[in-house]
């Protein structure tokens, strides 16, 4: 009995000390503008190595970016961590100030070459490794003024050889000591300019870097691309973005896709290994703002039925900018972040207006290509898709397929019957679906839940009276109402502009929220069910 008094006063005092504990401080620190190699890309690329190690445990270090950065909610998130959970941040104003204060938590350094530029994307791979910070020549007297030591040194090593060989060697050298779960595609921008935002989170989860070409033209880097994807685990991320100066969009996602991969990028994606380890609100349950009533029967008029679609996801273009809130909108909404950053989508969700609905996206648990994706593969994928949109109140779906853009001339959006029959079917809650990018012609119908495509893109540089003319021309060469007009809206069209456009629309017109607008498609069909050809 003693002994268990004993215990019992040890663990009041321990947890009473542990509670006493003061909590972790956290830092925060604006970055420049400048992401040049010859300029401020070492500073950056230095803070941002010490970001992905310094978070391990714990999130520690935020990075304000600038106004102009693809994501803009840097510093609005950080207000709502501040609000909703008390966080309390230290300003940094140097990147001397950060290795004062988190300089101990790196074990040394890794020196990266600034004359040739792949050589920073293999030292992110061996920081990550090496809990090391990246650095060229230059800032390594202010790095071994705080005890670092050096690691690996890329000067000179990689001097006349090409990527592919480049990170050959150093899949030889590091590929069997990196994760399986996440690969980073640091590509994006090319040539002078890197942007690494997310290789924050690729350092904090010792993941393998690489920007190699997934063009087939670009016959050894390609091969090298089709090896690591093929080492990764079916359904594993890939995140980052494929680079502007070696391929496409499409061949990047299909390739991916092809190994039941999921992208989810961009390469700027900022702060994922802090945002990563801030949970839900205790209790917290994601809620949409659903317009439909399932008592009711939508029955669609003799008009022209129009919903807006903001595609390329949450966070980028329009959320940050006047107008949201003021019509019907629907969002896609990057599904993986409801377990890669939880707190960010819940912050999304907060902030949501009346009108703001959210939608699944985009053909998976991630970016994908549905019929690039393997048949074996392909309801594992929607299944899991399906999985999040529960967790996350949605009951659309979208989908968006370029598997054979650069390798057929017949380029189009559409999907086939199987594929579009594999959603139907695995997503029973799913009250509609959308299809496309640009204008597509894949539509079909089951038992009152419509897939449709887009009728219409509307690009940034489209001008007001054009897209009007435009909408109306599609208004007249679809005579039969009601008529169902589905428009991509491309992420940087701000919201007010979208107004401007739909307010000069005649009266056959009108603007729904994107449920409704699907309930009435599927209760009164005016269009003609049609899917792409069968795909190899």
């Amino acid at each position: 009995m003693r002994t268990l008094v004993i215990l019992f006063i040890y663990f009041v005092f321990l947890a009473s000390f542990l509670s006493a504990q003061p909590a972790e401080q956290m830092f925060v620190m604006e970055l420049g503008d400048n992401w040049q190699v010859d300029k401020d890309l070492p500073k950056h690329a230095l803070l941002i190595s010490l970001q992905g190690i310094a978070n391990r445990g714990a999130p520690r270090l935020y990075f304000i970016y600038p106004h102009d950065w693809d994501f803009k909610f840097s510093r609005p998130l950080m207000q709502y961590y501040m609000d909703s959970r008390g966080m309390a941040f230290n300003n940094l104003k140097s990147v001397e100030d950060a290795l004062v204060a988190l300089s101990a938590f790196a074990k040394g350094y890794v020196v990266w070459d600034s004359s040739v530029r792949t050589s920073l994307i293999v030292a992110f791979t061996a920081a990550g490794l090496k809990e090391a910070l990246v650095v060229t020549g230059d800032l390594i007297p202010l790095v071994e003024k705080y005890g670092l030591e050096k690691v690996e040194d890329f000067r000179g090593k990689f001097t006349g050889m090409s990527d592919e060989e480049i990170y050959n060697w150093a899949y030889d050298q590091y590929w069997d000591q990196t994760s399986r779960d996440y690969l980073i595609y640091m590509g994006g921008h090319y040539g002078n300019v890197m942007k690494p935002g997310i290789a924050d989170f690729g350092i904090h989860q010792k993941a393998f870097f690489t920007d190699a070409s997934t063009n087939p033209e670009d016959t050894l880097e390609y091969q090298f691309a089709r090896k690591v994807f093929s080492e990764m685990k079916p359904l594993s991320m890939v995140m980052g973005w494929h680079s502007y100066g070696k391929d496409t969009e499409a061949q990047h996602v299909t390739l991916a896709s092809s190994y039941a991969l999921r992208i989810e990028g961009l390469h700027t994606l900022p702060n994922m290994s802090f945002n990563h380890q801030i949970p839900l609100s205790r209790g917290y349950k994601f809620k949409n703002n659903h317009n439909v009533n399932n008592r009711e029967q939508y029955v669609p008029g003799k008009k022209v039925y129009i919903a807006c679609i903001q595609t390329d996801c949450l966070g980028l273009g329009a959320w940050t900018e006047p107008g949201r809130g003021e019509i019907p909108y629907a969002w896609e909404v990057t599904m993986n972040w409801s377990w890669l950053a939880p707190a960010m989508l819940q912050f999304f969700y907060d902030m949501a207006t009346p009108n703001d609905y959210f939608i699944g996206s985009l053909s998976g648990p991630g970016y994908m290509y549905p019929k690039a994706i393997p048949q074996r593969y392909l309801p594992q994928v929607v299944d899991k898709a399906y999985e999040m949109m529960k967790t996350l109140d949605l009951n659309v779906f979208e989908t968006m397929d370029h598997a054979n853009y650069w390798q057929s001339d017949a380029v189009d959006d559409d999907l086939t019957e199987k594929v579009v029959n594999t959603y139907f079917e695995r997503m029973p809650g799913a009250i509609g679906f959308a299809n496309g990018y640009r204008p597509a012609h894949t539509f079909a119908v089951q038992e009152g839940r419509p897939f449709m495509s887009f009728d219409y893109y509307l690009s940034e540089t489209r001008k007001v009276d054009e897209a009007v003319a435009d909408l109306e021309e599609l208004a007249n060469l679809n005579s039969e109402r009601p008529y169902f007009l589905l428009m991509h809206v491309r992420e940087w069209s701000d919201i007010k502009r979208v107004k401007s456009i739909l307010d000069k629309l005649s009266a056959q017109f009108e603007l729904v929220p994107l449920d409704v607008f699907m309930k009435m498609a599927g209760n009164q069909p005016t269009f003609v069910t049609r899917y792409a050809e069968e795909w190899d």
